[in-house]
């Protein structure tokens, strides 16, 4: 019997796509990786710049990245994200600093149930630095969410004595 993963994998068949959409906020070197990574990955992409005007109707089916946490847009964008029925939402930041969006949110209403819907740090802890490997984390993050998955590493086994 074929199994329709490993025929995916293999290139024999094309997996249908996901119904998720990807918004992207702010412009930014890990901006256009996560925009370029997603894109080949099939998801349907946007970008968004505050400076464009309101960020529009949202969904269900909408994941929203927030590529910079130093933004002084930072807690109206998230405002406008929050009033809506989004999936899932995240902003990059290190755990090194601040989170400056929760401090943005309080001061503007929003319960600590609303300010918890909002992720960071996000992506897979690989440690990464470059824009492209901070996108490549954030992007195997929103995969592993996709799949139901945590994101870890597979438990090591050693071959050996697995054969036994």
């Amino acid at each position: 019997m074929s199994d329709p993963l490993c025929d995916a994998a293999h290139g024999e068949i094309v997996l249908p796509p996901d119904s998720r959409r990807l918004v992207v906020v702010f412009d930014s070197p890990v901006a256009r990786e996560i925009l370029s990574l997603a894109q080949r990955l099939g998801w349907p992409v946007t970008s968004y710049d505050p400076r464009q005007g309101e960020l529009g109707l949202l969904g269900r089916d909408v994941d929203v990245v927030v590529c910079d946490h130093d933004r002084d847009e930072l807690g109206d964008v998230l405002a406008q994200v929050l009033a809506q029925p989004t999936r899932w939402v995240g902003v990059m930041g290190s755990l090194r600093h601040t989170a400056p969006h929760v401090e943005a949110l309080r001061s503007r209403g929003f319960s600590p149930e609303d300010i918890a819907r909002v992720h960071r740090p996000i992506g897979l802890d690989i440690g990464s630095h470059t824009p492209v490997e901070i996108a490549i984390a954030t992007v195997a993050g929103l995969i592993a969410d996709r799949n139901g998955r945590s994101g870890g590493t597979y438990p090591h086994q050693n071959a050996a004595a697995s054969s036994e």
